[in-house]
């Protein structure tokens, strides 16, 4: 699972035009962190929803790594 989301983030950082990140930490901020915009938020969502079939903003804003393997993990 974190492989996966590793993959994600980096192919949003790709078209981006920033470099990959080697390994992500429970504590990234997604904005402040990874660079991500609304936008990329919601390419985000879309992607993790396609992959693992959840809404990772149903319950509210995400803003770290670890908010994101938390949801994936109920």
């Amino acid at each position: 699972m974190k492989e996966k989301i590793l993959e994600i983030v980096n192919k949003i950082r790709q078209v981006k035009g920033l470099s990959p990140v080697e390994t992500l930490r429970e504590e990234d901020n997604l904005r402040e962190d990874l660079g991500f915009t609304s936008f990329d938020l919601a390419e985000l969502t879309v992607n993790i929803e396609d992959e693992f079939d959840i809404d990772i903003f149903e319950d509210g804003f995400v803003n770290t790594v670890g908010e994101i393997f938390a949801k994936l993990q109920k």
